[in-house]
């Protein structure tokens, strides 16, 4: 199984993957307040069915998050943004996030996690607490999405195993059971499709049914994905760049995510009950790149909203 492709090759003219393509349906794609200010019309690039999910970083103001939801909401897109657990003070700034969000853009859906901080500034220290906390359920959100880590997370799990991470997700299927809201798993982006279905199916051996929307870089330079591997802790995914790294003519031609999405769907339709149900678009290199590799591998399922 092929891991990447470093390829240059033109893929505008090429025939479509229907597999890929079917895989594609529904994508979700990552941006933050100052890379959707670059962006004149998400209507150009993005499938009208996007949802699309704001990262909130340490030190981003609220009201930079809630203009960016507002102006792409008013788009006509789903909108999720984070709330990291652990840059939330208490339960007052809890709650006033979720009426601001609510009040000036209609968001009704979150992505709940820890956050890339070490030290909490308050209360909170994980999206259990959030959880747990009862006041997306008292807003009315209708979908919470929760962190998953294929190559789990040191931060979790210091010794490298996979223990609290999947007990976690024990704890958050669970959690799904006694809740209103649609709930599933957002992945850290991955490159290697083959850790990625044995850990699909150990969650599913392990009672974890939540659906998996699977993390993907999109097109990108070599380097810019060592970057970012790095900063989010991305550990075997992160040794494979760095080993392709060492050949310079590869360093110089840009990532695609093309065989890693074919290998996962072509086992998606091989297995319809397998786990992952939709793809999470990081875009690294940006968004117009991601949102174009994805108009030209994509068909019906990547047609932008302004054009369908």
């Amino acid at each position: 199984m092929a891991l990447l492709n470093f390829g240059s090759k033109e893929t505008s003219d090429a025939e479509i993957n229907p597999q890929v393509e079917t895989f594609l349906k529904d994508y979700s794609i990552e941006v933050m307040p100052r890379t959707a200010e670059k962006i004149e019309s998400f209507r150009d690039l993005l499938p009208a069915q996007t949802r699309v999910y704001i990262a909130h970083i340490e030190g981003t103001p609220i009201e930079d998050m809630v203009a960016t939801a507002k102006r792409i909401a008013g788009e006509g897109f789903a909108v999720m943004p984070h709330f990291p657990a652990r840059i939330i003070k208490d339960e007052a700034m809890l709650r006033n996030w979720i009426a601001m969000y609510q009040g000036e853009a209609g968001v009704d859906q979150a992505l709940l996690l820890a956050g890339g901080v070490t030290q909490p500034h308050g209360d909170y220290d994980s999206s259990m607490q959030l959880l747990e906390s009862g006041a997306f359920g008292a807003a009315g959100f209708k979908r919470l999405h929760v962190a998953g880590h294929p190559e789990g997370n040191k931060d979790i799990d210091p010794d490298g195993s996979m223990t609290n991470v999947t007990q976690a997700l024990r704890w958050k299927q669970a959690f799904s059971e006694t809740s209103d809201a649609d709930m599933a798993i957002a992945t850290q982006f991955c490159f290697e499709a083959a850790p990625v279905i044995d850990w699909a199916n150990d969650l599913a051996a392990n009672g974890i049914s939540l659906p998996i929307h699977i993390g993907v870089a999109g097109p990108a330079k070599l380097q810019t994905l060592i970057k970012f591997s790095i900063a989010c802790g991305v550990g075997a995914s992160l040794r494979v760049l760095q080993r392709r790294a060492k050949d310079l003519t590869k360093l110089l031609l840009p990532f695609t995510p093309d065989e890693f999405l074919s290998d996962l769907a072509a086992h998606k339709a091989a297995n319809p009950d397998f786990g992952i149900s939709h793809v999470h678009f990081f875009p690294l290199g940006g968004i117009k790149t991601n949102a174009n590799w994805a108009i030209e591998n994509g068909g019906s399922s990547a047609t932008p909203a302004s054009q369908s």
